[in-house]
């Protein structure tokens, strides 16, 4: 483990945060009246305007079908998961770094049709 710790990026937080909500298809409305919170606070969150509570966060990540660490730190996987899930994400991740806008859009809705399709044949 590394002695040096990072600092909280508040804006890279609110990116995450909106970036999620957008895929799921939610307003800042919507997302607001589940969190119990204002719409106005879920944008100055969203700019990294301001911070929130644990319990906003808590909230935040159940709303969102997240994790709190993917929420603070970006972490897509936890450090507990299996190191092949964690190559098959890093590889993802590389991939899409090579793709222009058009293609992260195409990439976005096929993933979408393969896990509904998964989620089907559960």
């Amino acid at each position: 483990m590394s002695d040096e710790l990072k600092e909280l990026n508040q804006i890279a937080v609110g990116r995450r945060i909106r970036t999620m909500r957008e895929a799921r298809g939610m307003s800042r409305e919507a997302l607001a009246e589940i969190v119990d919170i204002s719409p106005q606070f879920i944008a100055d969150i969203e700019y990294g305007n301001k911070g929130m509570s644990i319990r906003t966060l808590f909230f935040l990540k159940q709303a969102l079908g997240v994790t709190s660490d993917y929420i603070l730190a970006g972490n897509l996987y936890s450090v507990d998961e299996d190191t092949e899930a964690a190559r098959a994400c890093e590889d993802i991740i590389a991939i899409l770094h090579t793709c222009n806008t058009s293609q992260l859009k195409d990439f976005r809705e096929i993933s979408r049709i393969y896990a509904d399709n998964v989620k089907r044949n559960k």
